[in-house]
């Protein structure tokens, strides 16, 4: 594979770490980085990509508006989502157009993988997500949550209060009220017992 990939992710180590891994694998890749959203935006602009892994919570992000936003730079750019976050957050950005999903905790088997598969067949969707996208979840509310806003509604649904979240998230208090109101709205809700069954209907 000689493709032209673009790694983007605001840190060093994941950069550096998933290059060597492909590299490794593939001598004949020519990889790019970029460490925040308009990097990516710049170099999508500037020069041909076959294949843009894609941090979603790098700086600058617009999480799932991204997707359609950088297909528009490069049409046939195809985006492999790489998220620490779990698979309801995967499932999101596919519905948004990328062509698959990548866990930061996958091994290099799996990196590599992921990364062929997308580059030879088009897409790249871990067996575990391919029920989950089949399922009609259209009316899930959850899904209209950035995944910033979903790992704030996970904690607390998980019992943690503002103070907790904030020290967790190294955020400030008044930012997990924004936060909190914005999720309490998406999800028509007034209350965190609301909340919690919400949370309970998705399991």
């Amino acid at each position: 594979m000689n493709e032209r990939i673009l790694i983007a992710d605001d840190h060093y180590v994941v950069r550096a770490g998933t290059a060597l891994v492909l590299e490794t694998a593939y001598p004949k890749l020519k990889i790019d980085f970029a460490e925040n959203y308009e990097q990516v935006k710049k170099q999508l602009t500037a020069r041909h990509y076959d294949l843009l892994l894609l941090d979603i919570d790098m700086p600058g992000t617009q999480y799932k508006k991204m997707i359609s936003e950088l297909k528009g730079i490069q049409e046939s750019l195809k985006i492999l989502v790489f998220s620490g976050h779990d698979k309801d957050v995967a499932i999101q950005y596919i519905r948004e157009g990328a062509e698959g999903y990548l866990s930061k905790q996958s091994s290099e088997e799996e990196i590599n993988e992921a990364v062929r598969a997308v580059i030879e067949k088009g897409y790249h969707y871990p067996s575990e997500l391919i029920g989950l996208i089949i399922q009609n979840k259209k009316s899930n509310p959850v899904e209209k949550l950035s995944s910033r806003e979903y790992e704030i509604f996970k904690l607390l649904a998980n019992g943690y209060g503002n103070l907790e979240i904030s020290n967790r998230l190294s955020i400030q208090m008044s930012t997990v009220s924004t936060y909190k109101k914005r999720i309490f709205k998406k999800l028509d809700i007034t209350n965190i017992a609301e909340l919690i069954k919400v949370h309970e209907t998705m399991h």
